[in-house]
C-alpha cells in the first residue's frame, strides 16, 4: 500500500464524514420519523470514518482491519441513505460508497 493510497482513503475517510454529518442535520429538519434509522447510521459512520481518518494519519499497524470495517459500515450507511429520495440522503449515499470502495482496497492489505 503507497502512501497515495492511504491518503487518498483518509481524505475519503473525511469526506464521507462531513456528508454524513450534513446528512443527519438534513435528516433531523425534515421531521420525518422514517428517517431516525438514517440519522443514526449517518452518526455512526461519521464517527467511524473520523476514527479511521486518525488511524490512517499515523500509520497504525491496525489501519487496514479498521478499514475493513469501516466499509462495511459505510456500505451499510449508503444502502440506508439510497432509501430516501433526498438529495442529502443521494449525496451522503454517493460519499459512502467511495469511502467503501477506497476503504476495502485498503483492507486487502491485510491479507495480501
Amino acid at each position: 500500500m503507497t502512501d497515495h493510497d492511504l491518503n487518498m482513503c483518509m481524505e475519503l475517510c473525511k469526506k464521507c464524514a462531513d456528508a454524513c454529518e450534513a446528512c443527519a442535520i438534513a435528516c433531523e429538519k425534515e421531521a420525518n420519523p422514517m428517517l431516525r434509522t438514517c440519522i443514526e447510521l449517518d452518526m455512526d459512520c461519521a464517527d467511524f470514518c473520523r476514527l479511521t481518518a486518525s488511524f490512517i494519519a499515523r500509520r497504525s499497524d491496525f489501519t487496514e482491519l479498521v478499514c475493513q470495517d469501516c466499509a462495511e459500515i459505510c456500505t451499510t450507511c449508503a444502502v440506508e441513505c439510497e432509501q430516501h429520495g433526498y438529495g442529502h440522503c443521494r449525496s451522503c449515499a454517493e460519499a459512502c460508497r467511495r469511502c467503501a470502495e477506497e476503504c476495502l482496497k485498503v483492507g486487502a492489505a491485510a491479507f495480501a
